[in-house]
């Protein structure tokens, strides 16, 4: 299935074999102390720039109605972003991942981000539609 928005997302989620918990992170954009001059007119374009983690959180699928319901509860946060990346954890025996289960595989994820790799995740954006990078 192509994910090229996040109701797809929601909607693969859903009908997986095993429940899963959706992992999320969010990243604003900000321009490096050491950029070049190249770096920082491109970054005034709207492009380039380092991925900056800020906050995250995991949702069973059936917690998400929409992707407007998680920016909503994003906004309690009082955290501007502009990307957030997801990720999914399967579970077992027809049990989904508990938070607790989710903790230590999200915190992989947050790191992940800072190092500049985020292939293995889905990014949208704040319009709930996958973007790439490159």
């Amino acid at each position: 299935m192509t994910i090229s928005n996040f109701d797809d997302l929601l909607q693969a989620a859903r009908t997986q074999a095993q429940p899963q918990r959706l992992l999320f992170v969010f990243v604003g954009v900000e321009l490096p102390d050491d950029s070049t001059p190249e770096e920082s007119e491109r970054f005034r374009e709207g492009q380039g720039g380092a991925l900056v983690p800020l906050m995250c959180v995991d949702k069973r699928p059936d917690e998400l109605t929409s992707f407007e319901q998680l920016v909503q509860e994003s906004r309690q946060f009082g955290q501007q972003w502009g990307i957030v990346f997801a990720a999914a954890l399967s579970g077992q025996s027809n049990q989904a991942p508990t938070s607790e289960a989710a903790e230590a595989p999200l915190q992989r994820m947050v790191e992940a981000i800072k190092r500049g790799d985020h292939g293995a995740f889905i990014p949208f954006d704040k319009n709930g539609q996958s973007v790439q990078f490159g």
